[in-house]
């Protein structure tokens, strides 16, 4: 067979791009601690997951995998009351017959920043509250990057409990993502509830509120890596006002809720993400998700990055680029 630099080259190049390993690719999970430190190392997202809550049926999990458009290669698990309790709260009572939100989650490109779909089931959206920018905005502030994920149910939900399956697929993967992160970030999601509840005819403003937050989270960072002094509650609150300002919806945010959101900002100060070097350099790929993006779809991509199609493009870029390999050593042999 007559060899093709041009397809070998091309392909090889995808099948970089699809295992992440391109130049400067950047790492897909950061634990949130300093850098410098051997437990500020940072994780690549290894497999693809689907994790089911614990109150579906066989029958719909069935179905759900055809909502995720989940192949083979997709990991199975279940998020249970254990689980809630485990990553989102242990003050909240819940059953495992109450889980019903599910997600799947997979490696996105390098630099992607965090994208969510929240899809219709049986041509119905099911997740009454949490919105996709929210979703996407507060898995980067616990630290998570780089990936795709998609959330769904079978019956109306208000979809606080997505994130639980969103962690305990990253702790399935061999990720440990900080306690106080994970609780910092889950804080964000309920300070931002009320503010998108009360502007829930403006399909534009979870992206431009969840933007805003991005923009004064890395703020925060930035400050406390130059070794600066922290930021008081009043400085946390005059940037966050400034960063509605610059999206256009100081007006549209209650004193309430910037007072709520500024809480919790604080919070993310002290917590050991704002520490993270990972974390300033990635969050502005998600700001650039969410900043301009209106209702449920952020991801435009049809199929996941590493599913059986994407395996054989990788595959096959391999055996091209062993036969192009091969080819150089028989011009110098």
């Amino acid at each position: 067979m007559k060899f093709n630099f041009k397809k070998a080259a091309a392909l090889f190049l995808a099948a970089l791009t699809l295992s992440g390993i391109s130049a400067g690719a950047s790492t897909a999970f950061a634990d949130g601690t300093d850098d410098s430190s051997s437990s500020g190392s940072t994780h690549t997202l290894n497999s693809s997951y689907v994790v089911y809550g614990a109150g579906t049926s066989s029958e719909v999990r069935s179905k759900l995998d055809d909502v995720f458009q989940a192949d083979s290669s997709f990991k199975k698990l279940t998020a249970t009351a254990a689980d809630y309790s485990k990553y989102i709260s242990q003050q909240d009572n819940t059953t495992d017959a109450a889980m019903i939100s599910s997600v799947a989650i997979a490696p996105g490109d390098p630099g992607s920043g965090v994208k969510v779909n929240i899809k219709n089931y049986d041509g119905e959206n099911n997740i009454t509250k949490v919105t996709s920018q929210q979703y996407a905005m507060v898995a980067q502030m616990a630290g998570v990057t780089d990936v795709s994920i998609v959330v769904t149910a079978n019956r109306p939900v208000s979809g606080e409990s997505a994130l639980t399956g969103v962690y305990k697929a990253l702790a399935t993967d061999g990720v440990s993502l900080n306690t106080q992160n994970t609780s910092t970030a889950n804080q964000m999601l309920e300070a931002t509830q009320p503010a998108i509840d009360a502007n829930k005819d403006d399909k534009t403003y979870p992206g431009k509120l969840m933007a805003a937050i991005g923009d004064v989270s890395k703020q925060l960072a930035e400050m406390k890596q130059d070794n600066k002094d922290l930021a008081t509650k009043q400085d946390i609150q005059d940037m966050l006002n400034k960063a509605l300002e610059k999206r256009g919806i100081e007006d549209k945010t209650s004193s309430t809720n910037v007072t709520q959101i500024t809480n919790v900002l604080f919070n993310f100060q002290n917590s050991p993400i704002s520490s993270s070097k990972n974390y300033v350099k990635n969050v502005d790929n998600t700001i650039n998700n969410v900043k301009n993006s209106a209702g449920n779809l952020m991801n435009k991509a049809k199929n996941w990055a590493n599913s059986q199609s994407g395996k054989k493009t990788i595959s096959e870029a391999k055996s091209l680029w062993q036969k192009f390999v091969d080819w150089v050593k028989g011009l110098f042999s």
